[in-house]
């Protein structure tokens, strides 16, 4: 009987150790399929741009045209040689082979800037289809198109000419609104010299000495312009009065009091999916489609913005553009609207910061779990409650953006292991295992001390 009673234990035992085992087989493929498996995972899209701009880097302009984000998360680089795309099958990218280098097409866009300005104009380079794409829109006459496109056989296939709907217009009046006498505007990011607290919006929203407020009646005043640049490039920067106290400083308001923590700033790659905010369309998204964009608004050029397909309406303009928990840019203008769809241009946050010399703000009330005000503004965005920061909307850390996922800033490895809802069936298996082991120890030990005693009574 006592050799049956051990074999039963040794076989539970056994069957412990494999509920181990396919538990813990259960847990790493739970991961893996969250994780390494899911190239598009918040933090994979910005790595792979970055791995294709060091990529681009190190080659050299003579040797690559630029590189994108393909539709399943990896890095694309184009390439004019097959020793440059070796390199970078070797990185772990892939290489497409092109006809015209990145010289090539700044060229080309080079030739265009130099050419008498035509209002209604845009140009970018195109890395996807290996060409300088230029578009002119409805307010752009025959002749002048004329004029262009003649230019753009002279410079060959490098260059593609189209003609699109709607109006390139600055989307003058924007995350939260901000209004002036010359219309209202919108909040894009906090940031600080070390010294004093701004917002920073787009240039063509005021000059400098304008002053803002967070009602229109002007009621509420929230700051003044105190430096910027449009056109040429479009990002303004609007002192705080003394005495704000930046709450929220570090979230970006996308509507019905939700908010995404923004924990950096950075570039965008082309073909990277971004979100933008704004007080009149709320959260839209779209993605990258050019770099080093040129856009001859009426009222003057803007160079060096970032192309993209997210809509944007008049009332949007400055608003935060953002992906991945890092700030890209803020709104400069576009054509088309939210209905009927468009194109939307940005000026890029990190020349805007180098530029005036300050960085993005960090919350200061970052530990509470206080939430803003959700308002509304009427326009379908949540408002700030006067005297707030104007660029901020509400919440803590974690907060899930809608449709976008969830932002990249979970407070402990615990809150990262809670996203992972498939590891739950590996954990309880685990979870039974331990159990049983313990159970069939302490049986086991009993049975050992009952043998034992009676042992020594029987040998006295």
């Amino acid at each position: 009987m006592r050799h049956a009673r051990r074999n039963v234990q040794r076989f539970a035992r056994f069957a412990a150790i494999g509920g181990l085992v396919c538990g813990g087989l259960m847990v790493s493929h739970a991961m893996a399929s969250e994780t390494s498996d899911e190239p598009t995972a918040p933090g994979a899209v910005t790595r792979a741009a970055d791995t294709g701009r060091g990529l681009v880097s190190e080659l050299g302009t003579t040797r690559t045209a630029g590189t994108w984000i393909a539709e399943d998360g990896r890095p694309v680089v184009a390439v004019t040689d097959e020793e440059a795309a070796a390199d970078v099958r070797r990185a772990g990218a892939r290489a497409k082979m092109v006809d015209h280098n990145m010289r090539d097409l700044r060229s080309a866009k080079d030739t265009f800037s130099d050419a008498p300005r035509v209002a209604g104009t845009s140009w970018s380079m195109d890395y996807k289809s290996n060409q300088v794409v230029v578009r002119a829109d409805s307010t752009v006459s025959a002749d002048e198109w004329s004029r262009m496109t003649k230019l753009a056989e002279s410079i060959g296939k490098s260059v593609r000419m189209e003609r699109i709907e709607g109006t390139f217009t600055p989307r003058l009046n924007g995350a939260a609104a901000m209004f002036a006498g010359s219309g209202r505007c919108s909040a894009g990011f906090n940031v600080t010299d070390g010294k004093s607290n701004f917002i920073l919006t787009a240039g063509h929203c005021g000059p400098t000495g304008t002053t803002w407020f967070s009602d229109q009646q002007g009621r509420e005043q929230v700051g003044t312009t105190v430096a910027g640049e449009f056109p040429g490039s479009d990002f303004s920067l609007v002192e705080y009065d003394s005495g704000t106290a930046l709450s929220g400083a570090g979230v970006v308001d996308v509507g019905n009091g939700q908010g995404v923590r923004i924990t950096g700033a950075g570039d965008p790659a082309v073909g990277q999916k971004v979100f933008r905010s704004g007080s009149t369309t709320g959260l839209q998204s779209g993605e990258v489609t050019g770099l080093d964009t040129t856009v001859n608004y009426p009222q003057g050029t803007v160079s060096g913005l970032i192309e993209t397909t997210v809509c944007a309406e008049p009332g949007d303009s400055g608003g935060p553009m953002f992906a991945d928990g890092r700030a890209l840019g803020v709104t400069s203008g576009g054509s088309g609207d939210c209905d009927s769809g468009g194109t939307t241009f940005f000026q890029p946050i990190t020349k805007a910061l180098d530029t005036l010399g300050v960085q993005l703000a960090t919350d200061p009330q970052s530990d509470a779990k206080d939430t803003p005000s959700a308002g509304d503004d009427g326009n379908g965005a949540a408002a700030p409650p006067a005297g707030s920061s104007a660029a901020s909307g509400g919440t803590g850390p974690g907060e899930t953006v809608p449709g976008g996922g969830q932002t990249d800033t979970a407070s402990s490895p615990f809150d990262k292991v809670a996203e992972y809802r498939s590891l739950g069936p590996g954990l309880f298996v685990i979870a039974g295992s331990l159990v049983a082991l313990v159970a069939i120890r302490i049986r086991s030990e009993r049975g050992r001390r009952a043998y034992r005693q009676q042992y020594s009574q029987s040998w006295g």
